[in-house]
């Protein structure tokens, strides 16, 4: 049943202003609707939301992410309108300039994958992902 519904994540927002403005002014993305506690937001691929909660996110995990077809650009591009990128250098998890190279990830989709992670104004842990193939 569920194979045939699409994706759509939520995120916690506390302050719907200030999530707004990030993600206009650093990622270039509006939402398609709003509503009093909420924005939605479309993507090519899927869509989110963005709901207000007096709670906050642990950033601990990624919530929700992209993939992209040149990770090395779109890095480039929200570094300039001032994204932060995550430093990582752990075993098995090492950052270069905030890309890490991922061996074996979802090998149906290719050899790797490439991926970078930021922070949203809220706290959200957000990927952008780019397969790499053989």
């Amino acid at each position: 049943m569920l194979k045939e519904g699409r994706v759509a994540t939520r995120l916690p927002a506390q302050d719907l202003n200030r999530a707004k403005a990030f993600y206009a002014d650093k990622l270039g993305l509006h939402p398609a609707e709003e509503r009093e506690g909420g924005l939605r937001y479309v993507c090519a691929g899927g869509e989110f939301a963005l709901f207000e909660s007096a709670g906050a996110p642990s950033g601990e995990h990624t919530q929700m992410g992209w993939e992209v077809d040149d990770i090395d650009a779109t890095v480039a591009e929200l570094r300039s309108h001032g994204v932060v990128f995550e430093e990582y250098h752990a075993p098995g998890l090492e950052t270069v300039d905030g890309i890490a190279d991922i061996r074996g990830n979802y090998p149906s989709k290719g050899a790797g994958e490439r991926a970078a992670w930021f922070r949203d104004s809220e706290g959200n842990m957000l990927g952008i992902g780019q397969p790499v193939h053989a």
